[in-house]
């Protein structure tokens, strides 16, 4: 199972949209030959969004960045929690980069 795994990182190291689909169906079809049901549903929820997997070798973009800001905002909002100054938290959520203002883990 940890090989299965570690190899769908290979994934992403694909050169070309043609190269990423042949290395998903081989990996898909791997996996369902493993019979391991948790990999199979896996399996499956790749295949049904394979066309959004696959539009990675088109954009090469990824939605990383964005996650990573949306945690930081959602820590800063647990931490104002009942905090009634909008403005305050205004400024800092524009300055949330800042690690002066950035909350620690």
């Amino acid at each position: 199972a940890h090989l299965m795994k570690e190899q769908l990182r290979g994934f992403w190291h694909c050169e070309s949209r043609a190269l990423g689909q042949r290395f998903l169906d081989r990996w898909l079809s791997w996996v369902r030959r493993s019979g391991t049901p948790a990999f199979v549903r896996t399996a499956n929820t790749l295949e049904q969004h394979q066309a959004g997997l696959l539009a990675y070798f088109d954009h090469r973009i990824t939605s990383g960045p964005l996650e990573g800001l949306n945690n930081k905002i959602k820590t800063l909002k647990r931490q104002a929690y009942g905090f009634r100054d909008m403005d305050y938290f205004k400024l800092l959520l524009l300055n949330i980069n800042d690690p002066l203002v950035t909350p620690k883990p």
